[in-house]
């Protein structure tokens, strides 16, 4: 799933940010914010290794969850909407707040068979 997800994503070799907005229907001002950094920056260098290491963050939890989920739709609706239970915050938020690695266990944890 990683494979299509940033194959939708990218440009030659870097993520789009634009294509990210769009594939997780997130206004370019909003996914800037996720990813902590100046709307304009991240349009006029998106090759910036700081906007590539936040956006990979993104893609590599919406992969995760939809390789959980059978489906990219289901995660993206996951990533943006569904609390993370011990959390009481999105991933989307989470992710905003520099704790995607928290995601990313967590997402490990039900893969386990933990409870989420």
């Amino acid at each position: 799933m990683l494979a299509a997800f940033l194959d939708s994503i990218c440009d030659h070799d870097m993520i789009a940010p634009r294509r990210m907005a769009e594939r997780l229907r997130l206004p370019m001002s909003r996914l800037a914010r996720l990813a902590h950094v100046n709307r304009n920056s991240m349009t006029a260098k998106p090759e910036s290794p700081a906007v590539q290491a936040k956006l990979g963050e993104i893609a590599r939890i919406i992969a995760r969850a939809a390789e959980l989920a059978g489906d990219e739709g289901r995660a993206i609706i996951w990533f943006r909407h569904q609390p993370i239970p011990g959390w009481g915050k999105t991933a989307e938020e989470l992710a905003e707040g520099d704790y995607a690695d928290a995601v990313m266990e967590t997402l490990e944890g039900v893969d386990q068979g933990v409870y989420a």
